[in-house]
């Protein structure tokens, strides 16, 4: 009876151990994303649990997404193919999003259909409108393309790709983009007061240390802005501009002029960096700069694209391998070089079938278009490398705590 006894006591303390490690697992692995998904403070599956100083939650707008989608039927007479193609036949994605007066305007990634894979067609920058941040009208020709000009070595056959646009206080437009030659990413600056003419001044930093970055491949610059009066505007740090940029590790730029940049180095003479990807978490393979970085009044904020590594072992066991996702990261104001906090979690990710299907099957939502505009934010990305998407942010409908004032 007593051996009975025991044997019952061990089998029930046995299973509550069980139960417990279960319980571990658990909360260690999925707990996280249940939160992510079913927060009672979201709609339409957006994320909004996130700490005071983070931006959001950013919602999907329901029967607006896809946004932007390729179109056969607009054609360009192309001066490096010199014939008429179907620039934006294949895809497009990747937008930047500004303001002039009343409209918003969203500059978008197109591809023709002259090659198949990744990388391999030829891209251009089109040129859409809206009144409302959610219906577009877009322009019929790219308004950034490769062309017989300055940039011909940089940009052929390969194009210009992946824009972000930001506005000075005296409306002067300037885009960050990549010239890809197929050989060499180069990111280049150009500028424009209409959105529809645009001055490329180059790779970004072709005469920093005498051009010793002018060949490295680069790429994903954001330049720090503001809110003033209502309107986002490029601002100073220090007495200079500033730029986040980079891919495999989030670097550092300052400018006296918007066009020409240099790189900051480390006590090593080489480039100084403020996040890496982290093995484990949903950037564990790519850290990549995203839209504008916004000032507020607990630093600088910057978000940007976490990629979750192919390699089981280092990724992020609650995300989709190779899956691209939306993450942030806060700075100091007084020294941007200064991490304060980064999310363990993104507060964006794929969910739609849009966003994983076309050139990433794996799961893309690619943040480039950050822009404040009639008292709320519009987040622009790139659906899978396809299409693009939006989704916004109203402060107006936020409780106290739940995301960050900006100045």
């Amino acid at each position: 009876m007593i051996r009975g006894d025991n044997f019952m006591k061990n089998l029930v303390l046995d299973i509550i151990r069980n139960e417990m490690n279960n319980l571990k697992w658990f909360l260690g692995v999925w707990a996280p994303v249940l939160l992510l998904a079913c927060n009672p403070k979201t709609e339409n599956n957006s994320i909004n649990n996130l700490p005071e100083w983070a931006l959001g939650g950013f919602e999907r707008p329901e029967g607006v997404n896809p946004l932007i989608t390729p179109n056969a039927n607009t054609k360009f007479f192309c001066p490096m193919q010199n014939d008429s193609v179907g620039w934006e036949e294949s895809d497009t994605f990747n937008p930047a999003a500004t303001v002039i007066g009343e409209s918003l305007y969203v500059l978008y990634r197109a591809e023709d259909n002259s090659a198949t894979g990744i990388g391999k067609r030829t891209s251009r920058i089109g040129l859409a409108r809206s009144g409302d941040g959610l219906h577009m009208e877009r322009g019929k020709l790219p308004v950034l393309f490769p062309a017989e000009d300055n940039m011909k070595e940089y940009e052929w056959p390969g194009g210009c790709e992946d824009p972000r646009v930001c506005v000075t206080e005296d409306g002067l437009y300037v885009m960050t983009y990549t010239s890809w030659n197929r050989q060499v990413p180069r990111l280049c600056i150009a500028t424009s007061r209409d959105l529809k003419n645009w001055e490329k001044h180059g790779p970004a930093f072709e005469d920093a240390y005498e051009g010793r970055f002018k060949d490295m491949a680069c790429k994903s610059g954001s330049i720090v802005t503001e809110i003033k009066n209502g309107k986002q505007v490029i601002s100073k740090v220090n007495g200079r501009y500033f730029m986040y940029w980079g891919e495999h590790q989030v670097c550092m730029a300052v400018s006296d002029d918007l066009l020409d940049w240099t790189p900051l180095l480390n006590d090593k003479n080489e480039l100084s960096y403020v996040i890496k990807p982290r093995k484990g978490y949903f950037d564990s393979a790519l850290t990549e700069c995203g839209p504008p970085a916004v000032k507020t009044k607990d630093g600088i904020l910057l978000l940007y694209n976490g990629k979750n590594s192919n390699k089981a072992e280092d990724s992020d066991k609650r995300f989709t391998t190779g899956a691209y996702c939306a993450g942030q990261v806060l700075m100091d104001k007084n020294d941007p070089t200064k991490m304060i906090a980064r999310l363990d979690v993104p507060f964006f990710r794929p969910m739609a079938s849009f966003e994983k299907s076309g050139q990433y099957v794996d799961g893309t939502v690619f943040i480039e278009g950050l822009v404040f505009f009639k008292g709320k934010w519009f987040l622009y990305y790139g659906c899978a490398d396809s299409q693009v998407g939006v989704a916004v942010y109203d402060p107006s409908k936020t409780t106290p705590g739940d995301a960050l004032p900006v100045l």
